[in-house]
């Protein structure tokens, strides 16, 4: 980090708090402060929309996990144009009639208080935990930038945060996270077109592509029905539609984005530009992390990507092992480099293995990443055993470490504030949403006595600062476990089943009545639980997408089955 840098990073960010501020000041109603006054377009809508998914995480994991696995990982994204047709059609029309400040008031109405309370708890519950860790990522890069402290750093971003969300409330959010979009764009396409120009000479943007095709990291597509694989075509598809319906249709994060539209057509046009924009997004965020990897095949890496793993083991007994392992993926590299231009000339081009057996140099590269990725596990157990509470998953470290050490001043705090912007645009959704939430459905709704459009206003920006407190604590006791967006859409995956099913229940089976999805709700989060504990204790075999399908399906099932016992009266008539 150079001293241009630091200027680039802070100007961007100073920036959009800045302007974040002095675009908002003032408001002083509930439905400006919550609703952002329902003054946004469409393209406004669409990329707070996207801004607010989009959060640090996407940028700092995402092509750390194409590096590690390819870009099989868009297939979890393949659901998501189904759910925003299925949203504009049943979701926001009912929403917009209704005039609501949360998704979960709806229920009241349609159910009763206790099944809102339930739906909103649970969102609290999922949407807070997720809080604390979209602000853990951005802290991982400023550590490894400036070797601070981890809770110092968490500390500092949230509150930075926090302080134009208060400031504001949804309109400060929106407002500024059309500028960060601009950023984060800006800065990814920068970040491919220096890789493609960093590649070898010899080496075209094609070439590239055949080598990554040759070490298995263009396998887009997985057809088959194999639990053991987490992305599949399948998985996406049907899992992948019940996590974005219920992400999308019912988290507050999200909906509070398109409930600040001018009309419902702003709404709705907003929720399909998403939907024909994030999967072409998300596939060119995993094709940066595709070239990333071509780009190592032909320069040095470190065994393990987080430097304070590496550091770890210096002075320590162990430090002559790492050191072996380190040449011996020098000498790995080289001859990978050498297979990567064969593969550029001709990837079924015959050479002689160290056995003596003819095979492709295709196939010799990607016996050499196998190599590669048993180096790397057993530099990890060697950092493990000179230190055991230093994390040695470095999937999150890949592009960062690219970032800081190939790219040219002021680009790299160009790159670190594409990170830094999507961290905050998706941070302070979430806490707007959380305090939005904890206002209307239990504050407001459970206060006796009448209160001006102020008070809320106050109560709202207290809660905003309670919860921003209560993510950065959930920051500072987080730990990378496989990857951050891994994490996230797990975290997502064991709640949002059971919200999707209260909100199907109510959309569409009239028959399921409040004491019955109540119940059926409760039973189906216990389930759900033991499901992924289970899977986690490797007792079964269930990729976390499948929660979000049969955490619905069985919200329904069961409440149609206790329907038959319950004598509850309808209440449809808001669905007429």
């Amino acid at each position: 980090m150079q001293t241009i840098d630091w200027i680039v990073l802070v100007a961007t960010l100073a920036f959009i708090v800045i302007y974040g501020v002095y675009k908002t000041r003032g408001r002083t109603n509930v439905q400006d402060y919550i609703r952002g006054g329902n003054e946004s377009k469409w393209w406004t809508v669409g990329l707070s929309v996207m801004a607010t998914q989009a959060s640090a995480i996407t940028f700092l994991s995402t092509p750390g996990q194409a590096y590690n696995d390819g870009l099989g990982f868009v297939q979890f994204y393949f659901g998501l144009p189904i759910a925003m047709i299925v949203i504009c059609i049943f979701f926001i029309p009912i929403y917009y009639k209704l005039n609501v400040y949360t998704a979960y008031e709806y229920l009241e109405s349609r159910f009763d208080q206790r099944t809102r309370s339930l739906a909103s708890g649970l969102f609290l519950l999922s949407r807070g935990l997720a809080a604390g860790i979209t602000i853990f990522a951005p802290s991982i890069i400023l550590s490894a930038v400036l070797g601070w402290d981890l809770n110092t750093l968490n500390i500092i971003i949230g509150l930075l945060v926090v302080v134009y969300t208060i400031s504001g409330g949804t309109k400060a959010v929106t407002v500024t996270q059309k500028q960060q979009m601009g950023v984060i764009f800006l800065g990814m396409f920068v970040a491919f077109f220096l890789i493609i120009s960093y590649l070898p000479q010899d080496i075209s943007f094609n070439n590239a592509l055949e080598i990554a095709g040759a070490s298995g990291k263009l396998d887009v597509l997985d057809f088959s029905f194999d639990f053991n694989n987490r992305y599949t075509f399948w998985s996406g598809i049907l899992g992948g539609t019940f996590l974005m319906l219920s992400y999308f249709g019912t988290d507050q994060s999200q909906v509070q984005r398109y409930l600040s539209g001018k009309s419902i057509r702003e709404m709705q046009l907003g929720m399909i530009f998403n939907g024909l924009l994030k999967v072409p997004m998300q596939f060119f965020i995993l094709l940066v992390g595709v070239m990333v990897f071509v780009f190592y095949q032909f320069n040095p890496t470190p065994l393990n990507f987080n430097p304070a793993a590496t550091n770890a083991v210096v002075g320590t007994p162990f430090e002559k092992e790492y050191n072996a392992l380190q040449n011996k993926l020098n000498e790995l590299r080289s001859d990978k480099s050498e297979l990567s231009y064969l593969v550029a000339e001709n990837a079924s081009k015959q050479i002689t293995a160290a056995n003596g057996e003819q095979i492709s140099a295709g196939l010799a590269l990607s016996n050499l990443n196998k190599e590669e990725k048993t180096l790397r596990e057993k530099a990890r157990m060697v950092i493990n055993q000179a230190d055991q509470n230093i994390e040695v998953n470095d999937k999150d470290y890949v592009f960062i470490h690219f970032i800081l050490n190939n790219l040219p001043r002021g680009l790299i705090g160009l790159l670190l504030a594409v990170i830094l912007s999507a961290a905050m645009s998706s941070t302070a959704s979430e806490l707007n949403a959380l305090a939005a939430t904890t206002t209307v459905d239990f504050y407001r709704r459970n206060l006796d006595e009448e209160k001006e459009e102020s008070h809320f206003v106050d109560a709202t920006k207290w809660f905003t600062l309670s919860w921003g407190i209560l993510a950065i604590l959930i920051a500072c006791t987080a730990n990378l476990f496989d990857n951050l967006i891994q994490l996230v859409n797990i975290i997502g995956s064991i709640f949002y089943g059971t919200i999707l099913g209260i909100f199907m229940s109510a959309f569409f089976i009239k028959k399921i009545q409040s004491k019955a999805v109540f119940i059926a709700a409760i039973l189906t989060q216990l389930i759900v639980i033991i499901l992924f504990s289970l899977d986690k204790l490797e007792y079964i075999q269930l990729p976390y997408l499948w929660l979000n399908f049969i955490g619905c399906a069985l919200v329904i099932l069961i409440g149609l089955t206790l329907q038959t016992t319950f004598k509850d009266g309808p209440k449809t008539e808001l669905l007429e």
